[in-house]
C-alpha cells in the first residue's frame, strides 16, 4: 500500500469535523476509505476496478453515494474554499460536446416529419 494516493494526517484534520458521526459500529478507517474516493474519481475508474488496498468497492462506493447525498463533500469543498484565501492556481475547462453528423438529420424522417406535414395541412 506504499504506492497509493493516501490523504495526510494534516488533511485528514483539515476535513474530518465535516464527517458525520458514527452511529453504533465504528466505521471503517476513513483516511483509507476517503483516499480511495479520490483516487477512483481522479483517475475516472470504475468503482470495482479501485485498488483493493483501499477496500471493498462497494464500501467506496456506498460512502460516496451516502455522503453525497447529505452534502458533506460540498461542505467540505466550501470550507476549503473559503479558509486558504485566494488561489494561487485557477483552471479553465475547455471540454465540449461534439455530435455525431447524423444528429442534424433528425427533422428527415420519424416523429417531426408527422409534425410537419399536419402543419402544412392546417
Amino acid at each position: 500500500m506504499a504506492d497509493l494516493f493516501l490523504l495526510s494526517p494534516a488533511q485528514m484534520s483539515k476535513i474530518e469535523p465535516f464527517f458525520p458521526r458514527s452511529h453504533g459500529i465504528a466505521r471503517v478507517d476513513d483516511r483509507r476509505v476517503i483516499s480511495g474516493i479520490i483516487y477512483v474519481l481522479k483517475h475516472g475508474l470504475q468503482w470495482k476496478d479501485a485498488p483493493k488496498d483501499y477496500g471493498p468497492h462497494k464500501t467506496l462506493h456506498n460512502r460516496f453515494r451516502l455522503w453525497t447525498e447529505l452534502g458533506v463533500f460540498d461542505w467540505i469543498f466550501s470550507n476549503l474554499a473559503a479558509s486558504d484565501g485566494p488561489p494561487g492556481t485557477l483552471m479553465i475547462d475547455a471540454t465540449h460536446l461534439k455530435a455525431h453528423r447524423t444528429a442534424s438529420s433528425l427533422l428527415k424522417g420519424g416523429y417531426f416529419l408527422a409534425i410537419l406535414a399536419v402543419q402544412r395541412v392546417d
